[in-house]
């Protein structure tokens, strides 16, 4: 069974959880840039738990910004993966059988946006000569603030 991961606030001393649970940090005073940038450590760590190596993170140009960019296992000739990573604070972390409107991070992941990860992405790609498979994904983190743990969702090709 895959495990998640706890991460102290200095971002180490990893230990084992349960699937898809990632131990953040106090989420209190938090800043939205700094939630977002908890929510794309936890995404990082998330692939690299299964199997992906991070290649470079926070690259912005003119026609946008990638959060992470990340390699399968492979070598060169693994898939290149352009994540967009939306994090959202809650109270509890979302029941699919509970009727309640809890709000989905995947609404920020609308066709303008993947449009624009994508096009930064083909900049990328040229600019690097990188010439192997290559794909956008979102990844979803739910912070939740009493406690501090993550859930993660990650959605494979989203172009």
């Amino acid at each position: 069974m895959d495990k998640g991961l706890s991460l102290t606030t200095s971002g180490a001393n990893i230990v084992s959880k349960r699937a898809v649970l990632i131990k953040a940090v106090d989420l209190t005073d938090k800043s939205r840039k700094e939630v977002g940038a908890l929510g794309e450590a936890v995404a990082a760590e998330y692939l690299r738990r299964r199997g992906m190596r991070v290649v470079d993170r926070n690259i912005a140009k003119k026609t946008g910004e990638l959060d992470i960019i990340a390699q399968e296992d492979g070598g060169e000739s693994g898939t290149m993966h352009f994540v967009e990573v939306k994090t959202i604070v809650a109270n509890e972390f979302p029941d699919k059988d509970s009727p309640q409107d809890i709000y989905d991070p995947s609404l920020n992941l609308h066709e303008a946006k993947v449009r624009k990860v994508a096009r930064t992405a083909e900049w990328y790609v040229l600019e690097k000569g990188w010439e192997g498979d290559w794909q956008v994904d979102g990844c979803l983190v739910w912070l939740r603030r009493r406690d501090g743990l993550a859930r993660v969702s990650y959605l494979p090709q989203i172009v």
